[in-house]
């Protein structure tokens, strides 16, 4: 990928006659490989380069280097059966016809895939139970709010019940219920027809509740992949909350429980009668705080909250990653 350089108004003049520009690598030695079935999240922050492997997976753009396979298929070499395999949701972009009714689309869509009636008739009850698109079934898709819009969207990249599903950021701009519809009907269709998913996106519920395993990205480079519970324990914290009955300084108390389990440990007073302490898994677990506190003070309630995910990919961005050697 090459962009210009040249800075302020005088520099875009130039660059219509003389471009300086600069080579970024959009994807950097990015390999990965997504089992048959399975349901996977590609993640990275803005720019990390997923939407382009999601494109390259599409068959919509051709990697400068390297193989891409999808299906046994290479996406670009063979566009128009790989389109009839894969389904794909690019959050704004559209795949329905623009003036015309969400059901007319559907029927294009059968006649292109030469979908049996009974299979296209079973399809269209399954998202109508799932999507509630009832209300939106004769309205052209011109006139729909995003979130209804969406809803189609997903609809039509099922329709052809393809063998591979595509999802960049699938449930922009849905309600929380709406989330949870999607949410079951990729788990449907993945569980009963043996789909495999790969989604991008920011919504750490939709990761959550759809995928199994995870695949992270960032400047063009993977930096961990593997099942989604093995990426939960690379949290770089942990937090435990304790309430207690005895009459101590809460600072005191709460410097007592640092110096007992060490740096780089914090503990704050966190109203009447309870701390947070957090610092790395290995030194903040319930028995060291349990055992820090022992003698001093009855404890009348201990929580300790698994990471969220939201956490640690927080942490995995921002992490420093080891360099790479020559290009």
């Amino acid at each position: 990928m090459r962009a210009d350089t040249r800075p302020g108004l005088w520099g875009a003049v130039r660059g219509l006659f003389s471009a300086e520009t600069t080579e970024v690598r959009a994807l950097d030695g990015v390999s990965f490989t997504v089992p048959a079935g399975e349901r996977t999240a590609y993640l990275g922050v803005n720019g990390a380069g997923k939407s382009t492997t999601i494109k390259i997976l599409a068959g919509v753009l051709t990697p400068g280097s390297g193989h891409c396979r999808v299906d046994g298929r290479e996406p670009r070499a063979d566009r128009n059966a790989h389109a009839r395999a894969i389904g794909v949701v690019f959050g704004h972009r559209t795949q329905l016809w623009w003036d015309l009714p969400v059901t007319e689309s559907f029927r294009i869509l059968a006649r292109l895939h030469d979908l049996p009636p009974a299979l296209a008739e079973a399809n269209r009850l399954l998202f109508d139970e799932l999507l509630d698109l009832g209300e939106i079934a004769d309205r052209p898709v011109r006139t729909l709010s995003l979130g209804q819009r969406m809803r189609a969207e997903i609809a039509a990249a099922l329709f052809h019940a393809p063998r591979v599903l595509l999802l960049d950021e699938p449930t922009i701009g849905l309600d929380l219920l709406l989330k949870d519809a999607v949410h079951e009907l990729v788990n449907r269709v993945a569980r009963e027809r043996g789909t495999t998913v790969l989604l991008t996106s920011h919504d750490v519920a939709d990761i959550s509740a759809i995928c199994e395993r995870v695949v992270v990205v960032d400047a063009g480079r993977v930096v961990h992949t593997g099942y989604l519970h093995e990426l939960l324990r690379r949290a770089p914290t942990r937090t435990v909350r304790l309430e207690y009955a005895g009459d101590v300084d809460p600072a005191a108390f709460a410097h007592h429980i640092r110096l007992e389990l060490g740096d780089p440990v914090t503990v704050t007073p966190a109203g009447r009668r309870r701390v947070t302490v957090q610092g790395p898994p290995e030194l903040v677990t319930p028995q060291r705080v349990l055992a820090a506190v022992t003698g001093l003070v009855a404890v009348t309630d201990l929580v300790a909250p698994e990471p969220t995910l939201g956490e640690v990919l927080r942490a995995l961005y921002v992490a420093p990653q080891p360099a790479r050697g020559g290009r």
